[in-house]
């Protein structure tokens, strides 16, 4: 399947560090994140966003169903056409997620090589903390279900919909996200004319022998890590203590650093927690590359 996205070049590209840039749940890329784009092109990197397969412009014969073995797949295919674009950057890339993609970036991070750093924001990294016996078995077995793909062949452990992304009345019309607050941020984004945002999705976890979780792979991250949460996080998909023990268990240079307005405060565009977290991040590239 075709991902689509947009390119926004810094003005001494060649130069300068490339970040690819992807969304949550059923969210496109104009939904906040061309307005990231512009702030971090105007700072002097260049960024490559994109839709997830099967969401707004990408292509994708199932579309709207979410599933983390296929949108990590996603990244981690992102990352391999850039490597390939010499022209365009200065080899370093920088992963950005933000919600269940900052799951997905702290995961694909381990199983990819030649990346700068990752950017995990107020990621979903699960309800509950896990521990495995043999850690560097876990992580091979994780890696090699990643890259013999085939991810619509395994069976499901978990299917959740069709159904709302969002809804305000979840006794009448209950959605996958139940917050007021995500409704709230996807009517006003996803409004929008032309965002491409469709509100309908489908939740598949296959059933695999590890699970697609951060918990296995952040021991095995081998580049700097900026964890940003979002201070008391209403979504009921998402544990502080978790985040915690992700980013405990990540060793190599880490930062943590937590962001008021909950989950969505930040990507409203162009509010002070916009330009918060733009700063924050910005320094934390300019630190590793």
């Amino acid at each position: 399947s075709i991902l689509r996205g947009r390119w926004y070049a810094a003005q001494n590209k060649p130069l300068s560090p490339c970040i690819v840039m992807c969304h949550g749940t059923s969210a496109t890329i104009s939904m906040c994140l061309s307005e990231y784009a512009v702030e971090f092109q105007k700072k002097g990197f260049n960024v490559f966003v994109y839709d997830h397969v099967g969401f707004g412009r990408s292509d994708g014969k199932e579309r709207q169903i979410i599933n983390p073995w296929i949108q990590g797949r996603g990244i981690a295919d992102a990352v391999t056409y850039l490597k390939s674009e010499h022209h365009l950057h200065n080899g370093k890339i920088i992963l950005w997620g933000d919600s269940f993609a900052g799951m997905l970036v702290l995961v694909v991070s381990a199983l990819t090589a030649d990346l700068a750093g990752v950017i995990s924001f107020t990621a979903s990294c699960g309800l509950q903390i896990l521990n495995f016996e043999d850690p560097e078995k876990s992580l091979k077995t994780l890696k090699s279900i990643f890259y013999n793909g085939k991810f619509d062949q395994l069976e499901d452990l978990l299917r959740e919909g069709p159904m709302p992304v969002v809804s305000s009345d979840q006794e009448a019309n209950p959605s996958l996200l139940s917050p007021i607050q995500a409704f709230r941020w996807f009517i006003d984004q996803g409004g929008q004319w032309n965002s491409g945002w469709e509100n309908r999705v489908t939740r598949v976890i296959p059933k695999t022998e590890v699970p697609f979780s951060p918990l296995v792979t952040a021991p095995f991250i081998q580049v700097p890590v900026l964890m940003m949460t979002g201070k008391e996080d209403e979504m009921p998909q998402i544990s502080h203590d978790v985040q915690l023990e992700v980013f405990k268990r990540l060793k190599n240079k880490k930062q943590f650093y937590e962001i008021d307005g909950g989950h969505f405060g930040a990507i409203y565009p162009h509010t002070p927690l916009f330009y918060e977290a733009i700063s924050v991040q910005s320094t934390f590239i300019r630190s590793i590359t």
